[in-house]
């Protein structure tokens, strides 16, 4: 156990330092000079010179990038070029739209996904089988920015049920900060729930046709029994695996999502620092994002052994 948790350890960190070369090497390799781009057609050679020292990338490519990791490792961000401000700051005054999309959306599909799953593998081959699986290829299919057009016109629009656009913190009343992300929250919900849903109609179809599963039914055991305490804990590997994987890629539902609904979150911040050209925002918001997807994935990967203990060995 100490070793399989010593060699995913160590396997975490050689993963972070490729983002790290990766993400830094991503702009300054990219075609066109980022000080001439950022200081726009009408820019004197002598306030690109600047931009360059400013952002040094004067500096020999080598010494660039072991600064810029020491200031990643030190919990420096850098400075936005357009703000002056610092790039963890303005990311800290975005996550809370973010991570309350996020949460929300989690619990919505993994509670809908993997009820649907159960559901559809108990009633395999049946009516409900056939609905669900419908509704998982449609869900799947279907674009987010499509789900939110549509939520917006007959939620928002025609009934005018739920606000439109626009957040509310959480400090001002649970009432408004929920009803404002009700709309966001189902549309991001609906390609996770149809993947999650998808995979766990695999995983408990795979589990309930095995010998074991035909003798508990043999020996009279309930429904909620065979599906629950068995076949839900032997299938959890792959469930699990979707559900970290489904976590870990919601930057780019987010991203969308947010820039449809008009929220002030992580991904408005990166839309707009990429309209802006403004790198700093985008290396850091790149490395927190690839760092967060590390994290979950070791984390369901250790998970693996609580579930099934031969992996432990």
């Amino acid at each position: 156990m100490g070793a399989y948790i010593l060699r995913r350890m160590v396997s975490t960190v050689a993963v972070m330092a490729m983002v790290g070369i990766f993400v830094f090497l991503l702009l300054r390799l990219a075609p066109g000079d980022p000080a001439d781009m950022i200081a726009g057609p009408r820019a004197t050679p002598e306030m690109i010179a600047g931009i360059r020292e400013q952002l040094g990338l004067n500096q020999p490519l080598p010494v660039q990038f072991v600064h810029w990791a020491l200031s990643i490792l030190g919990g420096d961000l850098g400075i936005s070029i357009f703000t002056g401000r610092p790039v963890l700051e303005l990311i800290s005054q975005r996550l809370e739209p973010t991570i309350s999309i996020s949460i929300l959306t989690m619990i919505l599909s993994v509670t809908i996904g993997v009820s649907f799953g159960i559901l559809a593998a108990w009633r395999d081959g049946g009516l409900v089988d056939r609905i669900l699986t419908a509704f998982a290829t449609l869900g799947f299919s279907v674009p987010v920015f499509v789900v939110g057009f549509f939520l917006i016109y007959l939620l928002a629009i025609r009934t005018r049920w739920l606000p439109v656009q626009g957040y509310h913190p959480i400090d001002d009343g649970f009432g408004p900060w929920l009803v404002h992300l009700i709309l966001p929250t189902v549309t991001l919900s609906v390609p996770y729930i149809a993947f999650i849903a998808r995979i766990a109609r695999g995983s408990m179809l795979e589990v309930l046709s095995e010998d074991y599963m035909r003798t508990a039914a043999a020996k009279g055991a309930s429904s909620y029994s065979m599906l629950f305490h068995h076949a839900l804990k032997n299938a959890g590997v792959p469930i699990l695996t979707v559900i970290g994987l489904s976590f870990a890629g919601l930057i780019g539902g987010v991203v969308i999502t947010e820039t449809v609904f008009n929220i002030p979150g992580v991904g408005r911040l990166v839309v707009d620092a990429i309209n802006n050209r403004d790198y700093p925002i985008i290396q850091g918001v790149l490395i927190l994002v690839s760092g967060l997807y590390v994290l979950i994935n070791l984390a369901v990967d250790l998970s693996y052994t609580l579930i099934d203990p031969r992996i432990r060995y």
